[in-house]
Protein backbone atom coordinates (compact mmCIF):
# COMPACT_ATOMS: atom_id res chain seq x y z
CA UNK A 1 0.00 0.00 0.00
CA UNK A 2 1.33 3.13 -1.16
CA UNK A 3 1.73 6.35 1.38
CA UNK A 4 0.67 9.50 0.32
CA UNK A 5 3.09 12.42 2.12
CA UNK A 6 0.55 15.44 3.28
CA UNK A 7 1.82 18.80 1.44
CA UNK A 8 0.92 21.57 4.15
CA UNK A 9 -1.08 24.13 2.27
CA UNK A 10 0.36 27.30 4.00
CA UNK A 11 4.03 26.06 2.72
CA UNK A 12 2.36 25.77 -0.85
CA UNK A 13 1.20 29.51 -0.11
CA UNK A 14 4.73 30.37 1.25
CA UNK A 15 6.24 29.17 -1.83
CA UNK A 16 4.88 32.92 -3.53
CA UNK A 17 7.27 34.50 -1.33
CA UNK A 18 11.17 34.91 -3.25
CA UNK A 19 13.64 35.91 -2.06
CA UNK A 20 14.54 38.77 -4.47
CA UNK A 21 18.32 38.40 -4.42
CA UNK A 22 18.39 34.99 -4.83
CA UNK A 23 14.91 34.44 -7.04
CA UNK A 24 14.09 30.88 -5.43
CA UNK A 25 11.45 30.84 -3.02
CA UNK A 26 11.98 30.61 0.45
CA UNK A 27 10.29 27.36 1.17
CA UNK A 28 12.94 26.17 -1.00
CA UNK A 29 15.37 28.07 0.14
CA UNK A 30 14.57 26.62 3.53
CA UNK A 31 14.32 29.63 5.45
CA UNK A 32 10.79 28.62 7.13
CA UNK A 33 11.25 26.27 9.76
CA UNK A 34 7.80 26.33 11.03
CA UNK A 35 4.32 27.45 10.11
CA UNK A 36 1.09 26.63 11.83
CA UNK A 37 -2.62 27.47 11.21
CA UNK A 38 -4.61 27.91 15.11
CA UNK A 39 -7.91 28.82 15.48
CA UNK A 40 -7.19 32.48 16.12
CA UNK A 41 -3.80 33.17 13.85
CA UNK A 42 -0.79 31.82 11.69
CA UNK A 43 2.45 31.66 12.90
CA UNK A 44 5.43 31.54 11.37
CA UNK A 45 8.64 30.60 12.62
CA UNK A 46 11.57 31.24 9.66
CA UNK A 47 14.95 32.78 9.16
CA UNK A 48 16.63 34.61 6.85
CA UNK A 49 20.10 33.86 4.85
CA UNK A 50 21.84 36.78 7.18
CA UNK A 51 21.36 38.94 9.84
CA UNK A 52 21.62 42.07 7.73
CA UNK A 53 19.55 41.59 5.12
CA UNK A 54 18.53 44.38 3.34
CA UNK A 55 15.41 43.00 2.20
CA UNK A 56 14.17 42.43 6.09
CA UNK A 57 10.73 44.11 6.09
CA UNK A 58 10.07 42.84 2.26
CA UNK A 59 10.19 39.31 2.96
CA UNK A 60 8.62 39.63 6.19
CA UNK A 61 5.55 41.41 4.66
CA UNK A 62 5.27 39.64 1.67
CA UNK A 63 5.01 36.21 4.08
CA UNK A 64 2.46 38.45 5.96
CA UNK A 65 0.35 38.99 2.90
CA UNK A 66 0.48 35.74 1.22
CA UNK A 67 -0.80 33.76 4.34
CA UNK A 68 -3.38 36.85 5.14
CA UNK A 69 -4.45 36.84 1.43
CA UNK A 70 -5.06 32.14 1.28
CA UNK A 71 -6.21 32.14 4.99
CA UNK A 72 -9.03 33.11 6.73
CA UNK A 73 -6.94 34.87 9.13
CA UNK A 74 -6.01 38.46 8.84
CA UNK A 75 -3.26 37.90 12.01
CA UNK A 76 -0.28 36.78 10.82
CA UNK A 77 2.38 36.39 13.52
CA UNK A 78 6.02 36.06 11.77
CA UNK A 79 8.80 34.91 13.95
CA UNK A 80 12.42 36.01 12.94
CA UNK A 81 14.90 33.65 14.69
CA UNK A 82 18.64 33.32 14.02
CA UNK A 83 18.99 29.60 15.39
CA UNK A 84 19.43 27.50 13.76
CA UNK A 85 21.69 29.54 11.53
CA UNK A 86 20.48 29.21 8.11
CA UNK A 87 23.23 27.32 5.43
CA UNK A 88 22.93 26.06 2.16
CA UNK A 89 22.88 23.01 3.19
CA UNK A 90 18.85 23.52 4.37
CA UNK A 91 18.32 24.48 0.30
CA UNK A 92 15.90 22.02 -1.15
CA UNK A 93 16.90 20.51 -4.13
CA UNK A 94 15.46 22.12 -6.69
CA UNK A 95 16.75 25.81 -4.78
CA UNK A 96 20.73 24.03 -5.32
CA UNK A 97 20.02 23.57 -9.08
CA UNK A 98 18.47 26.62 -9.87
CA UNK A 99 21.53 28.15 -7.94
CA UNK A 100 24.33 25.91 -9.30
CA UNK A 101 25.14 23.75 -6.23
CA UNK A 102 25.48 20.62 -8.72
Amino acid sequence: MEQTQQVNPLLVYLKEVYDPELGVNIVDLGLVYEVQEEPERVSVRMTLTTPGCPLHDTILGAVKWVLQEHTDHKDVDVQLVWEPQWSPDMMSKEAKEMLGYF
